[in-house]
């Protein structure tokens, strides 16, 4: 009889809008591996933590330590509080992706706040943690992550897409996982829709109403990551130095329409280039009507976007972090170096289980 693993993934995307908590169970038999959702739900980030964490790569060194420990509290009391409302269910371990603050890969370092160590003494269960660190030593990007949850759960799909604050796919090719960031997404729509005062670009309504900037556009279609192949993942660092300032002369809606048209090419270019068919679409972006519409467009028939029901849709992050926290536990990889780009495949995740835990 295949053993069932219970388990918690947190995850906090550079969208800001909240923390997603997705309680699970997974079994393995010959068939492979397979997963329910048994609860799921978003903590909407507060006035305060939003501020804290938008701006935590301008903390100082003890600034952001103090945070690190103090949002470690934080998802640690989110943690628990969520496990409480379900005490049905005693789970094995706690996977947590944390908040990532710098990720510069090619200068050998990542940065996720959240510690662990705070997080297990409050919650009371065990915790993996800091996922993206040891790739980065064995010379891979670090991220992106998810592809390992793709390839044991989501194999029925020719693509996964993610459509979140940065877009990242993953699919097969040549019997191997790979997956990249292709460009990012949410963080500048979400960006640009924060001057009028909204959270996000509702449906992409404002983007609608927008006219593409045909110069601007060639200018962010020409930057030179989108040339370069193999692994590869972004940052709100590269974000900063390279999209916004190129933004910043439009109208707001020009601004959004211009950056819609970009993503959405870029992504159907990839989606063409690589002959992909079936694509699962997740991620806060697949709300987004008028730019699925455009990607759709695009695509014309060369590939089926697929849109899964809403909890697959809103947590699979989240699901995926606690798959990868049964996988660090059981002692199998959980990371793959034909995504990374990292000289091996490896189990990754720092483990700890509080003094008080009794399994």
């Amino acid at each position: 009889m295949a053993k069932k693993h219970l388990a918690l993934g947190l995850m906090s995307g550079t969208s800001l809008d909240g923390l997603d908590l997705c309680l699970c169970q997974f079994s393995e038999d010959d068939t492979g591996w397979q997963f329910e959702i048994l609860a799921a739900e978003t903590m909407a980030y507060d006035q305060y933590w939003h501020d804290q964490l938008l701006h935590t790569p301008e903390l100082s060194g003890a600034a952001l330590t103090a945070l690190n420990v103090s949002y470690g509290e934080y998802l640690g009391k989110a943690a628990k509080n969520f496990l409480q409302k379900h005490p049905q269910y005693r789970v094995e371990v706690l996977g947590s992706h944390g908040h990532t603050v710098f990720h510069q890969p090619e200068l050998g370092y990542t940065l996720q706040i959240g510690d662990g160590r705070q997080l297990a003494a409050v919650c009371g269960y065990p915790v993996v943690y800091d996922f993206r660190p040891q790739d980065i030593c064995l010379g891979g990007q670090g991220a992106p992550l998810v592809p390992i949850g793709d390839e044991l759960l989501f194999s029925g799909y020719d693509a996964c897409l993610n459509l979140g604050g940065f877009a990242n796919i993953s699919f097969k090719k040549n019997c191997l996982r790979r997956g990249f960031d292709i460009c990012p997404l949410n963080i500048v729509l979400n960006a640009q829709a924060a001057k009028t005062g909204r959270k996000y670009d509702d449906q992409g309504l404002l983007s609608s109403a927008g006219i593409v900037c045909t110069d601007v556009l060639q200018i962010l279609d020409a930057l030179p990551f989108y040339g370069n192949g193999g692994a590869k993942s972004l940052g709100k660092e590269w974000v900063e130095a390279h999209i916004m300032p190129v933004l910043e002369s439009l109208p707001i809606a020009d601004a959004l329409a211009t950056f819609t048209e970009h993503a959405a090419g870029q992504i159907s270019r990839v989606l063409r280039t690589e002959g992909i068919r079936k694509v699962l679409l997740t991620g806060g972006g697949t709300y987004n009507q008028f730019f699925v519409g455009l990607l759709r467009q695009k695509l014309a028939a060369e590939s089926t976007l697929v849109i899964p029901h809403r909890d697959i849709i809103e947590f699979k992050e989240a699901l995926i972090f606690a798959f990868m926290a049964v996988l660090r536990v059981t002692g199998r990889n959980n990371v793959l170096s034909s995504v990374t780009g990292a000289s091996q495949d490896h189990s990754s995740g720092l483990v700890v289980v509080p003094p008080s835990y009794a399994p």
